[in-house]
Parts: structure tokens; C-alpha cells; sequence
């Protein structure tokens, strides 16, 4: 199986034939991979706040944003800034230090998370080979951060918020993670470069969302659930809670919320896309496309398209996936949060255990197609 281009040790060894040791290399490229996630991050966040506005508009026959920059587009950057510099008010009874550590919690493992995600083909800042535990594992912290500002705002609505924000979460990483299993188990492995690799060759048939259409069901609608997107944003529903957990925040820790929300959104997209729909691979697999007109597929020129259009087609199928989440914002109405917790207990979760009982028959049954 072909190896991921692992940008940690690339960077290292060329600082090395620089004639830099190799300890003082490690140590510069220390904090490079968490400076490129949060400005990879932050610009996916501008953008996809930017296609919102303009979904949600066209959904219900509106403009959007126009004015500020070309088409708009530079409207949530001026969001932000606003954000940026207003009053960062602590409420009189609220506990200052839980206040500020909750949205910190909250943003901090989301941003990590985007460490294993490998953007193009065969491109990925740090090759985890536990990969997928541990995007699960960080995942399972946002909740204690939403609760912590819940509890910490001494606010009846944001403990209520908090609260709904812990039970909610719980309730759909089971079966989240259950559906990873899945497709770990069809892999043979955590690596997410693995995963993607595992369904390249075929092209579009080559996907798992063919062999895991239940699988590929549950981790969309749980993956919704976690980012507290429409119809499952009972954590802050605005008509209930005024603003739930959020309610007593404002300027730089509100926007910490903000971010933190988005952000996870593109994240799950991101995976999404590459647990389920071949990650960088294109329907039709490039190697195919270059003996059909005879090109040499080891040309260094091809690998460098081959890359760009990796990274093209990651972002294209987790873009999708955004537009689907905006689109479902406006067309589907709000669950109740015992609805809510019946999906995820009552449903997803016996679904999801019984998905994984019949990939692992099917493994068994059938080794050439399901990795056995």
C-alpha cells in the first residue's frame, strides 16, 4: 500500500540538509501544523458562513450578503472583526474561570482534530496511524466544555442549554462511532490515509458509502447531531432557551462558539467525505484517464495535477456535504429534545450495532469486497 507524503518527516529532513540538527528541526516544526490548521480552519469557516448566507437566502428568495467586497464575500470577515472588538462582559455570580475555559475546551479538540485529515492525495500534516480513535477521543471533550459554560454562567437557560448540549452529544457518539467501526473494519486499519486508499482504484464504485449505505445514514445524521445543526440544535434553540449555553456570552468568547461550530462542521464534511465518499480519489480514477490517452502517470508534471486535483476533490465533496446541511436548515423543522434522544437511543444506536455485526458477516462472507 502506498505511503502518505508525511510533511513532518519532508520538512525535517530537508531543514536537516540545511545543516540544521535534527532536534532543533523537530522543535520548528512544533508548532507549524497547529498554525496552518487554524488558518486552513479559519478560511473554511469564512467560507462556508459566506455559503450559508447565500444558501439560506436563495432558499427563501432573498439576495444575502452583496455589498461588503465582491458578492459579499468579505461580510463575515467583518463579523468577526466586530466580534473581535466588543466588550468581553463576565456576568456578576457567574464563575470566571469555568466562563472562559468552556468555549476555549470547546474549540481546542476540534481543531486538533483536523491534524488527521488528509486534504489531498496522499497529503496529511501528521500520519497518526491511530487516526480515527483519536478524532473520536477529542470529540468526546467538546462536550464538557459546553456544559462547563453552562453551569459556570449561573443562568437557568444556559445550564438547561449546557445540560441538553452534554445529553445530545452522548447520545449520538455511540452510534457514531459504531459506523466508523464499520468501515475500520473494512479497511483493516485507523489510519485515515488507509481508509481512502482502501477505496481507490474503481473509482465512483469503489466508495463506501456502496458497502455502507446504512453506515454512511448514521454518521451524517449523527455527525449533525454533534455539530447542533437543524432539525438537532436543541441545545440553543432560540424560541426555548434564548440562546442556551451561549446566552450570557459575548465578543471573543461568543466568537470562540462561533468558530468552534463551523468549524465542526467542515470537519465532519471532511470525514465524511473521506471514511464514505473516496476522499481524494475522482469518480474516475486519474491513472485510468492517462493510459486511455497514453501519458506516462510517473511524469512528475501528472503528479503535481493528480495532487491539486486531489485536494480539488476532497473539498468539492465536503462542500457538498455543507450545502446539504444549510439546505436541511430551511426544509426540516426542529425536532423536540425527547424525539431527539429517542432517535439517537431507540434507533441510530441498535441500527448502527447491527450494521456492524453484518460488515463483520459480510467480511467473512464475502473477503474481496469488504477488506477481509
Amino acid at each position: 500500500m502506498v505511503q502518505g507524503i508525511d510533511l513532518q518527516q519532508t520538512f525535517i529532513r530537508s531543514l536537516t540538509e540545511f545543516g540544521i540538527p535534527t532536534g532543533a528541526a523537530k522543535a520548528i516544526w512544533m508548532p507549524l501544523p497547529m498554525l496552518l490548521m487554524i488558518i486552513g480552519a479559519t478560511v473554511g469557516v469564512l467560507v462556508t458562513v459566506w455559503l450559508e448566507r447565500k444558501i439560506s437566502a436563495a432558499a427563501q428568495q432573498r439576495i444575502g450578503p452583496e455589498y461588503i467586497g465582491p458578492l459579499g464575500v468579505l461580510a463575515p470577515v467583518a463579523d468577526g472583526l466586530k466580534l473581535i472588538f466588543k466588550e468581553d462582559t463576565v456576568p456578576a455570580k457567574a464563575d470566571p474561570l469555568l466562563f472562559t475555559l468552556g468555549p476555549v475546551i470547546v474549540v481546542i479538540p476540534v481543531f486538533l482534530s483536523y491534524l488527521i485529515v488528509p486534504f489531498g492525495q496522499n497529503l496529511v500534516i501528521t500520519d497518526v496511524g491511530m487516526g480515527i480513535f483519536l478524532w473520536i477521543s477529542l470529540s468526546s471533550i467538546v462536550p464538557i466544555g459546553l456544559l462547563m459554560s453552562g453551569y459556570a454562567s449561573n443562568n437557568k437557560y444556559s445550564l438547561l442549554g449546557g445540560l441538553r448540549a452534554a445529553a445530545q452529544s452522548i447520545s449520538y457518539e455511540l452510534p457514531l462511532a459504531l459506523a466508523v467501526l464499520a468501515v475500520v473494519m473494512m479497511s483493516n486499519s485507523l489510519s485515515t490515509i488507509d481508509i481512502v486508499q482502501q477505496q481507490s482504484g474503481y473509482g465512483l464504485l469503489g466508495w463506501n458509502v456502496w458497502r455502507q449505505p446504512i453506515g454512511f445514514l448514521i454518521f451524517w445524521i449523527a455527525a449533525l447531531a454533534e455539530c447542533e445543526r437543524i432539525p438537532f440544535d436543541l441545545p440553543e434553540a432560540e424560541e426555548e432557551l434564548v440562546a442556551g449555553y451561549q446566552t450570557e456570552y459575548s465578543g471573543m468568547k461568543f466568537a470562540l462558539f462561533y468558530l468552534g461550530s463551523y468549524v465542526n462542521l467542515v470537519l465532519s464534511a471532511l470525514l465524511v467525505a473521506i471514511l464514505y465518499l473516496g476522499g481524494w480519489e475522482s469518480p474516475i480514477p486519474t491513472a485510468l484517464i492517462a493510459n486511455w490517452l497514453g501519458i506516462d502517470t510517473t511524469a512528475p508534471w501528472l503528479e503535481v495535477i493528480g495532487g491539486a486535483l486531489g485536494i480539488t476533490m476532497t473539498l468539492l465533496k465536503a462542500y457538498f456535504l455543507v450545502f446539504l446541511a444549510v439546505l436541511l436548515r430551511w426544509t426540516v423543522p426542529r425536532v423536540r429534545i425527547d424525539q431527539l434522544l429517542d432517535l439517537g437511543w431507540k434507533f441510530l444506536l441498535p441500527i448502527s450495532l447491527v450494521n456492524l455485526l453484518l460488515t463483520a458477516a459480510l467480511k467473512i462472507a464475502f473477503p474481496f469486497a469488504f477488506g477481509g
